[in-house]
């Protein structure tokens, strides 16, 4: 009984992560990679208050969010994404939207999210699966990692009554309608962040905007 007893709180240690820290009210869902290519990276995911924002280290891909971060209607949702350090691998950090049951095998939301090579992508993730929305896109936009491997890009998504406006930087880089894939955007909003990625987040929130 005793061995059965240790075996347990071992199996619980491996499939519960460990987190340095974790902001107050929020969760976060792991993305494990299954991809031997592509494979996750040691250490457990840390997702801390810093400054005004939060500091994300991501050893493997997460979505963040606080259940009490809803959006209906007309809205903005907007953060400024600082990239700490390039460590040379493509992955792709941004924003959710129109989230729901993000702890159960239904989830589903909307993301838009950027990486180093100066490109952006909408998909929307629906269970185990992810649609493309949007295409992967190159746009001047986007700022790349300078010489010591940082960029800043301010994110926005603007919901308006029939259409979706995706802004990086001030710039609109995609305008969809809302329609099929990008018809539901009522829900959570949070971050999402891929593996291997180290991200200082600021100015993360929603505004109302006019109907």
């Amino acid at each position: 009984m005793k061995r059965f007893a240790a075996f347990a709180v071992l199996a619980l240690i491996a499939i519960v992560p460990l987190f340095a820290q974790v902001p107050k009210d929020w969760k976060l869902r792991i993305d494990r990679s299954t991809s031997a290519e592509d494979p996750d990276a040691a250490g457990a995911i840390k997702f801390m208050p810093a400054g005004s924002g939060f500091h994300v280290i991501t050893p493997q891909a997460a979505v963040f969010w606080n259940p009490a971060n809803t959006a209906t209607g007309n809205y903005t949702l907007k953060s400024t994404f600082t990239l700490t350090k390039s460590t040379g691998y493509l992955e792709y950090y941004g924003l959710i939207f129109g989230g729901s049951n993000l702890e159960g095998a239904g989830q589903e939301y909307l993301y838009f999210v950027i990486t180093d090579d100066g490109t952006w992508l909408v998909k929307r993730r629906m269970g185990g699966s992810a649609q493309e929305v949007s295409d992967k896109t190159s746009s001047p936009a986007v700022k790349k990692p300078d010489a010591k491997g940082t960029c800043t890009n301010a994110l926005e998504v603007r919901v308006m009554a029939d259409k979706i406006d995706f802004v990086i930087n001030g710039m609109v880089v995609k305008t969809l309608p809302k329609t099929g894939a990008a018809a539901k955007t009522d829900g959570i909003y949070g971050l999402r962040v891929n593996h291997h990625l180290d991200v200082q987040v600021d100015g993360f929130g929603v505004s109302k905007n006019p109907a």
